[in-house]
């Protein structure tokens, strides 16, 4: 008896669509600082097309983070200042919106022939649009994507597809975790996929300069709206006094989710006026990614952010916190 498909409808589109891609040679691009999912749905997808005698390459404006080098191992990958295209067609995968993979890939790459995401925000900016806005990760989908087609998933792409799962779930903590999250995680492991290895690599390695910024974020931590609302800063300046890079502060805004009574937490990142914020909620209901749509972000019903340019915290920060209170009103 074989075993039921995850995606049916879905999986035979992706079959179909990377039959298009054979003879061509792929560029997989995600999204600029790019997450565990991010990396793990790049690798992934970037292996099971060479599996098919595909030629590809990972694309990317930044850097892997170091906590996520050790997943990429032999994985084809570039950065998209350093890369040339050569007849390349692009796939994106875990972008809702195309402009977030950058300004030189914006222009290397005018038109992407496949888009494969899970946020419900997503703007459907491919030939083909594969979105499943339920769905925990862009790499359950993919993973789903490659059990239901029987593709190859060698040990290197099955604990690229656990950590992308691993992280977008808060492993397997937020509400978009489901059964199939976990039975699609169980067949990754038979695949090769290690938890225990994953952990040690994303949690049991922290900088010394991350904890401190963590310090520093914790301190700045502000309660609002009767205490349903909690926010934390980064400041200008704070990068250069604790040490840290930009890719220590993932995950902080979890902390301001995470104190009990809280039902939003934000996080504001000053990078020398250019502002990111970020938004974290503990019931799909509260929408976050209706929040940053307002700035031109977007996200999850429980995960969502946002970038604002030439502003400053002191100006953002009552404008951020009209809308979550407008927002708020609505629920």
């Amino acid at each position: 008896m074989t075993d039921p498909k995850f995606y049916p409808e879905d999986s035979a589109r992706f079959g179909a669509a990377l039959n298009q891609l054979k003879g061509q040679k792929v560029a997989v691009l995600g999204h600029q600082r790019p997450d565990g999912d991010c990396i793990g749905s790049t690798v992934a997808v970037v292996r099971v097309l060479q599996s098919l005698d595909i030629e590809a390459i990972g694309l990317n404006r930044d850097a892997t983070p170091a906590n996520l080098e050790a997943f990429v191992t032999d994985t084809p990958m570039a950065l998209a200042a350093d890369f040339t295209p050569n007849g390349h067609v692009a796939v994106s995968v875990d972008c809702a919106d195309f402009k977030r993979v950058g300004d030189r890939l914006n222009e290397l790459f005018p038109e992407v022939q496949l888009n494969v995401d899970h946020h419900i925000s997503n703007k459907l900016y491919g030939k083909e649009n594969i979105v499943i806005g339920t769905a925990s990760a862009t790499a359950e989908m993919l993973a789903g994507f490659f059990l239901d087609n029987r593709y190859t998933i060698d040990p290197v792409t099955a604990q690229a597809l656990y950590v992308g799962i691993a992280t977008d779930t808060g492993q397997f903590r937020f509400p978009s975790t489901t059964p199939a999250t976990f039975e699609i995680a169980r067949r990754l492991c038979q695949s090769g996929a290690n938890p225990s290895a994953a952990a040690h690599e994303l949690y049991e390695r922290e900088s010394f300069a991350r904890i401190k910024l963590l310090q520093t974020f914790l301190d700045s931590l502000t309660m609002e709206f009767d205490r349903r609302v909690c926010v934390g800063l980064i400041e200008d300046g704070v990068y250069q006094a604790t040490g840290a890079t930009i890719d220590d502060s993932e995950g902080l805004v979890d902390y301001a989710r995470s104190i009990d009574g809280v039902d939003i937490g934000v996080m504001i990142e000053d990078r020398e006026g250019a502002l990111k914020g970020s938004l974290r909620a503990k019931d799909p209901k509260y929408r976050v990614d209706q929040i940053a749509k307002i700035f031109g972000g977007g996200g999850h019903a429980c995960a969502a952010g946002l970038n604002v340019e030439n502003s400053s915290i002191q100006e953002f920060y009552p404008q951020l916190m009209q809308a979550i209170g407008e927002h708020l009103n609505k629920i």
